[in-house]
Parts: structure tokens; sequence; C-alpha cells
């Protein structure tokens, strides 16, 4: 029997060293096998991937990219999260949101989801939700000193925090028992409808009764949600909120409110998107970043940001929604991973309107899988340490903090907001972000990429209209869905969807790759392929043309195919009918009017296509 030594098992005691260059010429030998003939760091540059806000990504992390020490748990700059270290996480609060006009649906769905795991409430009132008047019937035979409120309540807000507060008054809970947040955000509401705030007075009494009256609750949200759902980056998503805070610190001060005071009554609002590691390094930069607003505020002890993670709006579909399931579940986990401490993730209907309870079941269960089955909350900042997500934090917090000061520079974020500054910074980049996702170079599953045409639609009650008027609200589904919407039209008035024949040439070997391709192009904007039969050639391309009942061909093969065949074939697609005929690959082939290829912009070669085919 062998016997361990007394010092334990060192893995890699028999390997030597690797450096870093050893890794550089295997990449370099990878690289060149693809006809990239690049070296040193060159080759690594090859493999790095540029994000929005002119951060990159490389494909190696080592102990060289070294980052500023994130501290300890519960200590500034709070990096690593608000849990002092050495005690046991508990994991976030699951906040689930309601936006039914209805009192009792939403009294009805309240009590059940809180049976089932859900830990917080978050209401919407006002125009875009519940009415202020019916809160009491929505909370009705809900434990008020067990239960934390979340209010989001846009114009309405001051109304439906002295509606919560007489609520609690009621039901009789003790001060201390009373958690949550009261959910005003003036500057929020501003970003979203561009209604300016008339004064902030009552704003401060309310901050004022809780930090006097109410030490678990907190009056005011700052809320980046109005900026992500315009397309705003993740460090412009930062940026914004950072200067809204500072606002609200200055506001409360020059209103009699203790600095620290002030601190104590911000709750800050983020998106998760499926992007887990930039999820993940946002909300630890956001911390960091506040932390430092604390510290030159002189109460570097106030700086650890209460931070409520929702996850994406911008990213749901509404074509193939099941697949936001899968987007929300990566959300929630880099959203716990991040450090949020409270996550909401929307049903996988949001974007359709008022969700089921099977939606919302699902939506709770996902926080409940990761925290009772993975237990992802078993460990303190479980992405801390690592280099790549330590190095992406920085860089991250670095560009925020840029932004955050032009925003500064602007006269604060209400003079960023109205000069216009903050909308055309965001416009600017979901500009540059619309052309990654029309050229699916961002895909979106179920839409630009295996989209399903015989999918039967999700159908939901309509949700009240959101606030408008501000910032614009923008989704990556939104030049697909007008596509797909032409040819739903198009199928209602005439029976058929418009199609595309895919005109194959060859064996099958030199065909379905590209075949295929062009086959989830055109069903993204609502076009049906027809593939029949399998392989046409000169002589019977007219023939299977004219039967398809298309307008359009798309020849699909192999190069060699194209240079033998493309010609003879286009001529006689073309002398059956054919409006346009395009081809899937790159090259010039006589007889082609348009190719379509990876990264080709697909909206504007759909859209045209529509166009000639008459599709309204």
């Amino acid at each position: 029997m062998t016997v361990l030594p007394d010092d334990g098992l060192s893995l890699a005691a028999e390997f030597p060293d690797a450096t870093h260059e050893q890794w550089h010429r295997l990449v370099e030998g990878v690289l060149r096998k693809s006809g990239k003939d690049v070296s040193g760091t060159a080759a690594e540059e090859a493999l790095s991937t540029t994000l929005e806000d002119g951060l990159t990504t490389r494909p190696l992390y080592t102990a060289r990219d070294a980052a500023p020490d994130a501290g300890f748990p519960g200590f500034a700059p709070f990096i690593r999260g608000s849990v002092p270290e050495g005690t046991a996480p508990g994991g976030w609060d699951v906040r689930q949101r309601y936006a039914s006009a209805d009192p009792a649906r939403t009294n009805e769905a309240v009590l059940t989801d809180l049976e089932n795991g859900v830990t917080s409430l978050w209401l919407t009132l006002g125009s875009a939700g519940l009415p202020v008047t019916g809160l009491e019937r929505a909370l009705d035979g809900v434990y008020l000193d067990l239960v934390p409120v979340a209010l989001d309540a846009g114009s309405e807000s001051v109304p439906a925090a002295r509606e919560l507060l007489r609520l609690y008054e009621a039901a009789g809970v003790a001060d201390d028992a009373v958690r949550g947040t009261l959910g005003v955000d003036p500057l929020g509401h501003e970003a979203r409808t561009g209604e300016k705030s008339a004064s902030f007075d009552a704003v401060a009494e309310l901050a004022r009764l809780c930090g006097e009256r109410y030490p678990g609750l907190r009056a005011l949200t700052v809320d980046a949600l109005p900026y992500h759902e315009a397309g705003a980056s993740a460090a412009q998503e930062l940026g914004a909120s950072l200067a809204t805070g500072v606002a609200y610190l200055r506001a409360l001060y020059e209103k009699g409110l203790d600095v620290e005071k002030a601190f104590a009554q911000l709750e800050f609002r983020f998106a998760a998107t499926a992007d887990q590691f930039l999820t993940i390094a946002k909300l630890r930069a956001a911390r960091r970043l506040w932390a430092r607003v604390a510290e030159v505020s002189g109460v570097p002890g106030a700086g650890a940001q209460r931070q409520h993670a929702v996850t994406s709006p911008v990213m749901m579909t509404r074509r193939d929604p099941w697949v936001n399931m899968l987007r929300t579940t990566v959300a929630c986990l880099g959203a716990g991973v991040g450090g949020a401490d409270a996550v909401t993730v929307l049903p996988f209907d949001h974007e359709l309107g008022l969700p089921d309870a099977f939606a919302r079941r699902i939506a709770r269960n996902t926080s409940t899988i990761l925290l009772e089955e993975s237990h992802l909350a078993r460990v303190i900042d479980p992405a801390g340490g690592s280099w790549y997500v330590e190095r992406l934090t920085d860089e991250l917090a670095h560009v925020a903090w840029d932004f955050f000061k032009e925003i500064e520079r602007a006269d604060g974020q209400a003079g960023a907001l109205r000069s216009g500054l903050v909308g055309d910074r965001i416009a600017a980049t979901w500009a540059e972000r619309k052309k990654k996702l029309a050229r699916r170079r961002e895909p979106i599953t179920g839409v630009s990429e295996f989209p399903l045409l015989t999918e039967r639609p999700v159908e939901r009650e309509p949700a009240p209209a959101a606030p408008s008027g501000g910032l614009p609200r923008v989704r990556r589904d939104e030049a697909y869905e007008e596509l797909r919407g032409r040819s739903d039209a198009h199928l209602e008035a005439t029976g058929a969807r418009p199609k595309v024949f895919i005109a194959a040439l060859g064996p099958a070997a030199a065909h379905t790759a590209r075949a295929t391709f062009a086959a989830n192009l055109f069903m993204a904007g609502g076009v049906e392929p027809v593939h029949d039969p399998v392989s046409v050639d000169a002589e019977t391309a007219a023939e299977a043309f004219a039967a398809s009942g298309a307008t359009v061909a798309c020849l699909c093969s192999s190069d060699a195919l194209y240079t033998e065949q493309a010609d003879a074939v286009a001529r006689a697609l073309k002398s059956a009918g054919a409006l346009r005929v395009f081809l899937a690959g790159r090259g010039e082939f006589a007889g082609i009017d348009e190719y379509v290829f990876a990264g080709c912009d697909a909206v504007a070669v759909l859209t045209s296509t529509l166009d000639r085919m008459g599709v309204a």
C-alpha cells in the first residue's frame, strides 16, 4: 500500500511550469492552420473579444493581470459584498415584481408566491400598474412585519409611500420590523418620462422620517433600468446611476440630513444580463464606485451599496419566449455571484403582457434552484480572485467613473438629462449595438438564430402601458420583430408566408451547411424556406422554383459547384420568374443579384427582400 507523505500531495509537482511565451507559440500554430499568420501578442489579440465601452476580454488571464486589492467582504471598498467576513451568507432576497392594475388579482398572486419561495414584493403602482388606492387590498393577508416591500410608483411615489406607511401603522408593525424601500426616484422618473420633479421637499421629509423612525426602510431608489432599457452600456449604466446617487446625496444634505444618514436612504437597481461575467463585474464595480463616493464624502463606512438586480428586459424576446427562461437563469446566476442583495427574475413572458402563474413560478424557482440546489450562496464572492473578473471589474469601474465625471461636468445628472448628453451617449452606444444585432454578430436564439416559423404565439393579457416621453425603450429583437410582424400580416391576409426557394446544388455534403445557414437567415425575417427537391441543376431549377410558390431564390453549395453551375441555374430561376437570386457565400459569380454570408447585414437583406415581395 502506498502512503502519502505527511505534507500531502502536490498535483502539479511533476510538471514543469508553463510560460506565457509557450502558450503564445501553441496559439500561433493553431491560428496558422486557420490562415492567420500572426505571432506573439498579435496571436493573443486575434483571440480577444471587443466589448462595449472600449473594453477587451483576452483569451488568457494570469497573475500578471493585476487589479487593485478587492479588500474583505463587508468592508470598504465593498467590492466583495456587504457580508462581513466570517459570517454565514444567507443568499439574496427573492423579489417578485407585480404590475397588474387589479388589486384582487395582485393579492392572489402575492399570497401564492410568498407561500412558494418569494421573500419580498416589488409593486408597480400608478398609471403603469396598481392604483395607489388598491395597495391595501393587494397586501391583504400579507405579514408586513415579515415581508419587505419595494414600491415603484413614478409620479405617484410620495402618495404611494405615505399609503404604505399608513398600512404599516394600521397593522401595528413595530418600527424596527419595517423593511424595504419606498422607491422614490425623481430623476429616474424624469429619465423615463421627461417630466421634471417640482420639489424635493416631500422626498426629503420621507427620507428624514425613515432615518429617524424606520431603520430598515429606505426612501429612495436609484434605478438604472431607464438607462439600460434605452440601450446603455454597462459603464454608462453605472455612471448614470452614480451621478443620480450623488445628486440625491446633495439634495438630502441641503435639506438638513446628515451625510451618513443620507447614504443609508439609497438603494440601487441594476440590470443583470445573460453576459454573466459582465454582470458580475458590473455589480462589483458599482459597489467600488459607491464606496469611493462615500470615502470622499468623509464617511467610508457608509459606502456599502444596497443592490437590487433585475434580469434585463432588453434581452427578453417576444418570439420563442421560452428561451427567456435560459437567459434569466444565466442573468440570475450573474447577479447572485456578483453579490446583489435582492434579485428579481422577470417571467419569461414579461414582454408579452401580464405573466401567468406558471411564468411566475418558473421565475421564483430560478432563484430557489440556484440557492437551494446549486448552493450558490454558500460562498462569499465566489468570483473573487479570478484574474479575469478582478481585471474586468477594475477596467469597468474606470470607464464608468469617466462617464460619471462627464455627467458631473454637465451640471450633474439632471443637467445631463435635460441637455441631452446622457441620451446622446446612450443612443450612440445602441446604434453600434444595433449593427451587431443586424449582422448577427450578437445572436438572438429563437429570433435571429434558429427561428421557428410554425411556433404558436404565446398570448397574455396586456400589461398597463409603461411610462414614456423620456429616454426610449429598446429591445434586442426589435428589428427582427418588425420583420416577423410583416410576415404575420401577410400570412393573415393571404394564408401563406412569403417564401424563398433554396436551390441546393450537388450532393448534400456540398450544400447542407450553406442551405441551413440560408434557411435560418430568411426565417429570421419570417420568410419561409422551401427546400424541395433536395438538389437542383440548370435543367430542373425552373420547374422546381415554379412549384415552390416562392418569388425569390437562394443558391446553396460549394464554391467549386458555384463556378460550374451558378450562372446557368440563376438564369433558369429568373426565366421562371424569380425576382431576385441570392447566393449563400462570398465571391463573384455570374447571374447572382446578392450574396448572403456570415456577418452580412441580415436586417437590411430581409427588409429589402420583403419590400420586393410586396409584403407591406
